[in-house]
């Protein structure tokens, strides 16, 4: 709402100044420093000062003089030297709040399609809380593209042919000795079972190095697709994926589509990609050296990769295997519908997601062709995305490449306090956070992590509301965990590493998501109450725009504009992927609400009309609240 205001303001200057001076001129909008300033500042009078010879005020001063009147204007000045600022009228613009969408209606109104690929767990053991920052990031990226008219494609690679499930098909034949029948035997969870022997077999191997061939024969296997072996690594990987999935469904986060990996394989694109970086010259086989055998892309005359050590990058091995790199770069001229080649499909009944399959007679959406991909993975793949860049480019394909989009992040680490509670460390550890190693089995599960947030939030509401049915009990504790992860996750900044902290991701106080809940339910009880009391519960639009415009204080003002600039937060936030803005936003808007909550009553208020003020007020915040909260991901319970 607050850019189609400004944009209309704009317009109407831009209007103005073409009347007077015959110029087409684009007017900046800035925001005045002081609240007496006004709302809206126009620096046209300096910017036209050149072009017209004049001084900037007397331009403002001109321009102010029978400035075209509109409803959402109620005072023009001039100040300084040669501002135009304009004072909106604050009833006509919380009817307008209360009558428009915070946001655009919804997806499909802006050309083309995103596709965003995230959460991209290796199908070998749970999840964990720092595949979780992933997975919320790149959820509420989403959220926000869609809510800003972006048709959105959201895509989960399944690495099911890499080196993490080769170890754990090499545990389940080499140390357990079990077929697949077996492996299809063995009870949930799943994906905690793996979790333990993907580290017991890190440290078989740690024990005698020459067991990694094992790792080498299974890898081979694995992107044959033939073989016991292959069949135990599908077996695993649909297991733990079908595990994830129920993950993920906990916080509220869903697929369009599950891209394995094998098929990129089966169906031959890698082989299509690497004939296209053969054909470009942008790979070449080396004959002697480390590199001996090896397909690789020379990178070392790049201005991106200069000053590298080792700038050169294996896309296939010398013993015929494909790195992860060159899978991608197949992978991404997929996403594009420039590699000339398509998956079949299969809709997984039981998940209702579609994924990707070797032959199928479904017929499917229409799934890649995208006009800008956004690829969510953790900071420490920045180089391997680059790669990715560089291989389109040299293939020849440079505005792909420019609208390949890294959204990078930094991981979750354990503080000190969290890593001795799980027994990580000694009591005279040096106090630094600790990374987590799925490796070593070193982490806190992400289901497990959601079940102590569970069982936190049923017992502080057992304890306020004894009476609350099991059931009521269980999904408010539900709504509240979930808010308090996906809070933490998205609170901070996408350069900050989060040291998790089971006493912080537990505290339902302060800047959490249950604070935005109890928020919205503190206004919520406001009307219960004015509703109980006989009392009007909400007021309509036409009304608010009537009311007096010394019936809104300044306090009640910047709650109403802070929540107009909603749509902007959301613009800002996405194209600059750095998502704490929104949960910023959304905890500065609560705070001003429950500043405002004992100091504008509204159920004892007797002036009809001040009372209208304050609880439009509040109908404004509630939308805005509802707004950021659908975009985050936090569920507005009714009651708390």
């Amino acid at each position: 709402m607050w850019q189609n205001l400004k944009r209309e303001l704009s317009e109407i200057l831009a209007g103005r100044i073409r009347d007077l001076y015959g110029l087409e001129h684009e007017p900046v909008v800035e925001v005045p420093p002081r609240r007496e300033l006004g709302d809206i500042a126009f620096p046209a009078g300096l910017h036209l000062a050149k072009a017209l010879r004049r001084k900037p005020r007397e331009i403002a001063q001109e321009l102010a003089q029978g400035f075209p009147q509109t409803g959402l204007v109620r005072e023009v000045r001039v100040e300084g030297a040669g501002y135009l600022n304009l004072f909106l009228d604050r009833g006509a613009v919380a009817a307008r709040l209360l009558r428009e969408e915070v946001l655009p209606a919804g997806p499909g109104t802006l050309p083309g399609k995103i596709v965003v690929e995230h959460t991209n767990i290796n199908p070998n053991k749970a999840a964990h809380i720092g595949h979780l920052r992933n997975a919320v990031l790149g959820d509420i990226l989403v959220r926000s593209l869609r809510a800003l008219g972006h048709t959105v494609e959201v895509q989960n690679y399944i690495d099911d042919t890499g080196v993490q499930v080769a170890d754990v098909v090499v545990g389940l034949c080499d140390l357990r000795h079990v077929s697949a029948a077996d492996v299809a035997a063995i009870p949930e969870p799943f994906d905690y079972y793996c979790w333990d022997l993907y580290a017991e077999v890190g440290r078989w191997y740690e024990q005698d190095p020459q067991r990694q061939a094992l790792r080498r024969a299974t890898l081979h296997e694995l992107e044959s697709g033939q073989g016991e072996r292959a069949a135990i690594g599908r077996l695993v990987a649909k297991r733990i994926v079908h595990r994830h999935l129920a993950t993920m469904k906990r916080l509220g986060i869903g697929y369009d589509l599950l891209t394995h990996e094998s098929h990129i394989l089966g169906l031959q694109f890698f082989a299509t990609a690497f004939e296209e970086l053969k054909r470009a010259g942008a790979i070449q086989l080396e004959a002697e050296g480390k590199n001996a055998g090896c397909w690789v892309m020379p990178l070392r005359d790049s201005a991106e990769f200069a000053g590298l050590e080792d700038p050169d990058k294996v896309i296939v091995r010398s013993d015929g295997t494909v790195t992860y790199v060159g899978k991608d770069i197949a992978y991404q001229l997929w996403k594009f519908g420039l590699l000339g080649r398509d998956f079949a499909y299969r809709y997984w009944m039981d998940e209702q997601v579609w994924e990707t399959a070797l032959e199928g007679a479904q017929a499917p959406p229409k799934f890649g062709r995208a006009s800008r991909v956004i690829n969510v993975i953790d900071a420490r793949q920045s180089y391997l995305q680059k790669i990715v860049r560089a291989g389109l480019e040299a293939i020849g394909h440079p505005e792909a490449a420019r609208s390949s989009v890294h959204f990078a992040y930094e991981m979750v680490a354990l503080s000190p306090a969290a890593a001795k509670t799980l027994g990580y460390v000694a009591a005279e550890d040096d106090g630094k956070a600790m990374e987590m190693s799925g490796r070593k089995g070193i982490g806190v599960k992400a289901d497990d992590l959601l079940d102590q947030l569970e069982a936190k939030s049923r017992a502080e509401i057992a304890a306020r509301d004894r009476d609350l049915p099991a059931d009521a009990l269980q999904e408010l504790s539900r709504q509240i965990s979930i808010a308090a992860l996906r809070f933490l996750m998205a609170k901070a900044t996408t350069t900050r590493v989060i040291a998790f902290d089971f006493e912080e991701a537990l505290n339902f106080e302060g800047d959490s998501g249950p604070y935005l809940q109890y928020s919205g339910v503190r206004a919520r009880n406001i009307q219960r109450k004015l509703q109980a009391a006989g009392l009007p519960a909400a007021v309509a639009p036409a009304e608010a725009a009537g009311l007096a415009a010394e019936l809104w204080s300044d306090d009640l003002w910047d709650l109403i504009l802070q929540t107009a600039q909603t749509s902007e937060v959301v613009e800002k936030a996405a194209g600059t992927l750095e998502l704490s803005l929104l949960a910023r936003h959304a905890l500065e808007l609560a705070q001003r609400f429950n500043g405002l909550y004992h100091k504008h009553p509204i159920l004892q208020e007797e002036d009809g009309a001040l009372r209208a003020a304050r609880l439009a007020t509040v109908q404004v915040f509630q939308r805005g609240l509802a707004a950021l909260a659908a975009i985050l991901g936090v569920p507005l319970p009714d009651k708390m």
